[in-house]
């Protein structure tokens, strides 16, 4: 298992054609238009995770990650995906889809909880310590600490097995369908987000 580190873009053919790729983003805040994008994080499930980089005055032209993002056969897997569906397509200028969310999926098979985050999702489903130590961290200095890297590594690292525990508890009580219609909603949750609805349900009778 390595963590990746690369500059602007991704190397080209890093993955293999039509693998699922776990997707996180890591950006200097929670409003998107405000707080630039500074990290995207990848990972096939394989073992290892690719971190790209950008730089403050960064042009956001990726070709090779824009291509793994926006390519169709690829399954997207994220946790929380809402906000990194949002960066990517204001940044990168794609959507990143389709989409399979750990946290909508987490929310409609574990309602005998209502802790959702990644820490517990991987503690609860797959018996593992993650740390969110680095979490509000400065992601857009000039260098990343190790500590950074192996938390933006491990935003991803999970993904995959969690979606196979989860997907199995979506089977038993009946809710995939539900949850695969919430999924393909999320796009456009995120460009809601971006035209400026980010806090108004519009489905809401007043």
């Amino acid at each position: 298992m390595a963590v990746h580190f690369h500059e602007e873009d991704l190397p080209e053919g890093v993955f293999a054609p039509g693998a699922s790729i776990a997707v996180d983003t890591e950006t200097m805040g929670l409003i998107t238009m405000r707080d630039r994008l500074c990290v995207v994080q990848l990972s096939d499930g394989s073992g290892d995770e690719h971190l790209v980089r950008f730089g403050p005055q960064s042009s956001y032209d990726s070709p090779n990650l824009r291509e793994v993002l926006a390519d169709i056969g690829r399954l997207k897997l994220y946790h929380y995906a809402r906000f990194d569906l949002a960066a990517i397509r204001f940044y990168l200028g794609v959507t990143a889809g389709p989409v399979f969310c750990t946290k909508i999926a987490s929310r409609l098979v574990r309602t005998y909880t209502d802790r959702h985050g990644l820490k517990d999702l991987v503690r609860d489903l797959l018996g593992q310590e993650i740390s969110k130590q680095q979490q509000s961290s400065d992601w857009g200095g000039p260098v990343l600490s190790d500590a950074q890297r192996d938390y933006a590594a491990s935003d991803v690292r999970f993904l995959h097995a969690m979606k196979v525990e989860l997907d199995a508890r979506l089977e038993r009580e009946g809710r995939m369908p539900l949850a695969q219609a919430c999924f393909d909603f999320l796009p456009w949750r995120a460009e809601l987000d971006l035209a400026g609805w980010p806090e108004v349900d519009i489905f809401a009778h007043a």
